[in-house]
C-alpha cells in the first residue's frame, strides 16, 4: 500500500483509517463481554464464594484451558513478541522449549498437591505447610507483582489503539477498564472464563488474519523468509553458555521455564483456573492444551515480527519515527495490510484488547480471592455472610482496577514492554516461587527459615532488577539490534539516532555496556526468577542448618509434599496424643495399641 505525503507526519495521519465499521467491531467485542458478565450475574443461582472464585469446582476443561491461554497471553505478548523478533531476531521462539519443561515440572511437582488439597487460594498452602506469617508474606508478594503487571497489561493495547486511531492513551484506558471491572465484579470466574474463550478466538483469529493477508501482499512465504535470512533475523539456537547473553537456548529453556512456572502455575492468577476443574486428569489435560496453545501463539507472534521486517525492509519505521514506540510496530503493519478493508483493523484491535481484558479480568478476580481468603479470613475472626462476602470481593475488584488505571501514567515512561514486565515482575516472582518449592520439595525446612530466605531473596532481586532497569533506561546497557535500512523511504523524515554509537565497541555476546556497568546488571532478564528462587532457597537451607533447627519431615502432612517426595519420608512413629495426656512412645505393637484403646473405652464408660 502506498500513502501520499511529503513527510512522516503526513504518512502517519494517512494510516490512521479507523472508521465507523472498525469502531462497531471493537464495540461489539466489549458489548459481548458485558452481556456474558450480566448473564452469569443474574443467571438465577445464588452466589457463594466458591461459585464466584472457582466456579463450584465444576468447570469444563476446554473453556478453562482457553482461559489459561488468554490469561497468560496478554497484549504484552501479542505486541512484544513481534517487536522482539523485528528488533533482535527470532531467538525468542526457542522459549517454547522452556514452556514444555515447565509443563513437565508442573504436572509432576506442583499441580497434584494444589488440586488434591482443594484450596481456593494457593497461598493457603503456605499456612498449612509453614505458618500464617509465611502465608501473608506470599499474598503480599502476589499483590505487589499484580499491581506492577496489570498497568502494563492495560497500557499496551491502548498504545496500539493510539497508533491506528490517534486517540489519546489516557482517554481509551479508563473506558475499557471500567467495562472489564464491571463484568468481572458481577460475573465472577465463570464470566471471566467464558469471556476469555471469546477473547481467545478473536485474538488468534486477528493474528492469523494479519499474518496470512500480510504474507500474500508482499509476495508469499518464501519472500518473507528470504528477506529475514538476508538480515540475519532467522537464526539457529544461540548455544552460548554465558548467562550475560540476553537470549540463548539455555537462557530461554532453563531460565524461561522458571519464569513461566511462576507466572503460569504457582501464581494465583492461573492456579485458580486449575482449581476450578473437578479432577486431576482434567487439570493435566488443560495444562497440555495450554502448552500447545501458548507455543502456537509464540510462533505466530515470532512470524509476525518477521513479516513486519519483510514489509518494511527498506524503510524502517522506527528510524523514520513513523512508529514512535517499538511496540507500535504490529499496529503499523495492521494498517498497512488491512487499512483499506473497513472493519478489519477494528477486529485486530479487538483482538489486542481481548488479550488485555482477559489478563486484567483474571488478575482482578484472583485478587478478590486473595483479599477474602488470605487477608480477611487470616486477619479477622468475624465470619461474613454470603452477601457480605460477595460485596467484599466486588469491592476488591473495583479498587484494584482503579489503582491500575492510575498507574498507567507511569508505565508509558518505561520503554519496551516484553523485557520490562519480565524484569520488574521477577522482583517478587523468584522469592514467591521459592516458598512453594521449599514447601513441596524440602520438608526439613521450617517456617522461620523459609520466611528469612524469601525476604532475603526479595531484597536482592529488588536491588538487581531495579538497578538493571535503571542502567538500561540511562543508556549504560544497550542490546545491539538487527540491521535496518531507510533507502526505500518515499517521504522526508529526521532519523532517530541509535544509542549504539555511544559505546566504544565494548561487547559481550549480544550486550553493549559502559566500562562502569556492574556485571550482574547485564544478567539476562530471563534468569531473574531462577536467581531469586535459588538465592532464597540457599539462604533458607543455611538458616536451617546454622540457626533454626531442622524440621522432622515426618511432622509434615504428606499431602503437602510432591508425590515422589512422599516416598522418601517415613511415617510418624508416634500416634496422636490421647486424651489422658500421656504419649505412648514407640507404640507400634497391636497389644499396646489395644491396651490404650481399652483404657480410653473404660474412661468413656465411667463418664
Amino acid at each position: 500500500m502506498t500513502y501520499s505525503g511529503s513527510n512522516v507526519a503526513d504518512i502517519g495521519l494517512a494510516m490512521q483509517k479507523f472508521g465507523v465499521y472498525d469502531y462497531m467491531v471493537f464495540l461489539a467485542m466489549l458489548s459481548l463481554c458485558i452481556v456474558i458478565g450480566l448473564y452469569f450475574a443474574y443467571k438465577g443461582k445464588k452466589h457463594t464464594a466458591q461459585d464466584y472464585l472457582v466456579g463450584g469446582r465444576a468447570m469444563n476443561t476446554l473453556p478453562v484451558a482457553m482461559s489459561l491461554i488468554a490469561s497468560w497471553v496478554s497484549g504484552i505478548s501479542l505486541l512484544g513478541i513481534p517487536t522482539e523478533n523485528y528488533v533482535y531476531g527470532m531467538q525468542y521462539v526457542y522459549i517454547c522449549v522452556g514452556v514444555i519443561l515447565c509443563a513437565i515440572i508442573a504436572q509432576t511437582v506442583y499441580l497434584p498437591v494444589f488440586h488434591n488439597l482443594q484450596i481456593t487460594s494457593t497461598y493457603e498452602y503456605l499456612e498449612r505447610r509453614f505458618d500464617k506469617k509465611v502465608r501473608i508474606f506470599g499474598s503480599v508478594l502476589f499483590t505487589i507483582g499484580l499491581i506492577v503487571w496489570l498497568p502494563v497489561v492495560i497500557y499496551v493495547p491502548a498504545l496500539a489503539f493510539n497508533q491506528v486511531t490517534g486517540v489519546n492513551v489516557h482517554l481509551i484506558t479508563p473506558v475499557v477498564c471500567i467495562i472489564c471491572i464491571f463484568y468481572t465484579s458481577i460475573g465472577g470466574i465463570k464470566a471471566v472464563v467464558w469471556t476469555d474463550v471469546i477473547q481467545t478466538i478473536i485474538m488468534i483469529g486477528a493474528m492469523l488474519l494479519v499474518a496470512i493477508k500480510g504474507t500474500m501482499d508482499i509476495g508469499g512465504f518464501g519472500l518473507v523468509l528470504d528477506r529475514n535470512l538476508q538480515s540475519n533475523r532467522i537464526e539457529l539456537p544461540n548455544l552460548d553458555i554465558n548467562p550475560l547473553s540476553r537470549h540463548t537456548l539455555w537462557t530461554l529453556a532453563m531460565g524461561g521455564s522458571f519464569h513461566i512456572l511462576q507466572s503460569s502455575i504457582v501464581n494465583q492468577n492461573m492456579i485458580q483456573r486449575y482449581l476450578s476443574l473437578p479432577t486431576l486428569k482434567d487439570v493435566n489435560t488443560a495444562l497440555w492444551i495450554f502448552v500447545v496453545g501458548l507455543c502456537f501463539i509464540v510462533c505466530l507472534g515470532c512470524y509476525s515480527g518477521l513479516l513486519i521486517y519483510a514489509t518494511f525492509y527498506n524503510c524502517d519505521p522506527l528510524t523514520t519515527m513513523l512508529a514512535r514506540e517499538k511496540d507500535q510496530l504490529l499496529p503499523l503493519l495492521v494498517m498497512e495490510v488491512l487499512g483499506n478493508y473497513p472493519g478489519l483493523p477494528g477486529l485486530f484491535i479487538a483482538g489486542i484488547f481481548s488479550a488485555a481484558l482477559s489478563s486484567l479480568s483474571t488478575g482482578l478476580n484472583s485478587m478478590a480471592a486473595v483479599v477474602l481468603e488470605d487477608f480477611y479470613k487470616t486477619c479477622f475472626k468475624k465470619k461474613l455472610t454470603d452477601e457480605q462476602t460477595y460485596i467484599l470481593m466486588k469491592s476488591s475488584v473495583v479498587v484494584l482496577g482503579v489503582i491500575c488505571v492510575v498507574l498507567v501514567f507511569l508505565v508509558e515512561k518505561m520503554g519496551a514492554v516484553l523485557q520490562l514486565t519480565a524484569s520488574i515482575g521477577a522482583i517478587s516472582a523468584g522469592p514467591c516461587l521459592s516458598l512453594f518449592t521449599m514447601g513441596i520439595l524440602l520438608p526439613w525446612i521450617g517456617a522461620k527459615a523459609a520466611l528469612i530466605g524469601s525476604v532475603s531473596g526479595l531484597g536482592l532481586m529488588s536491588w538487581l532488577c531495579l538497578s538493571a532497569q535503571a542502567a538500561i533506561a540511562s543508556g549504560d546497557i544497550y542490546f545491539p539490534e538487527k540491521s535496518v535500512s531507510t533507502e526505500g523511504c518515499h517521504y522526508h523524515f529526521t532519523p532517530k539516532l541509535s544509542r549504539s554509537m555511544h559505546f566504544n565497541n565494548t561487547m559481550n555476546a549480544n550486550v553493549l555496556h559502559t566500562d562502569e556497568t556492574f556485571m550482574l546488571y547485564r544478567l539476562s532478564y530471563l534468569w531473574y526468577t531462577f536467581v531469586g528462587a535459588v538465592v532464597s532457597i540457599v539462604i533458607a537451607i543455611l538458616m536451617t542448618l546454622l540457626v533454626t533447627k531442622i524440621q522432622d519431615p515426618a511432622d509434615v502432612d504428606p499431602q503437602l509434599l510432591a508425590p515422589f517426595i512422599r516416598r522418601f519420608v517415613s511415617n510418624r512413629k508416634y500416634p496422636n496424643q490421647p486424651r489422658d495426656g500421656i504419649i505412648y512412645a514407640y507404640e507400634t505393637t497391636t497389644a499396646t495399641i489395644n491396651r490404650r484403646n481399652a483404657k480410653e473405652a473404660d474412661q468413656d464408660a465411667g463418664a
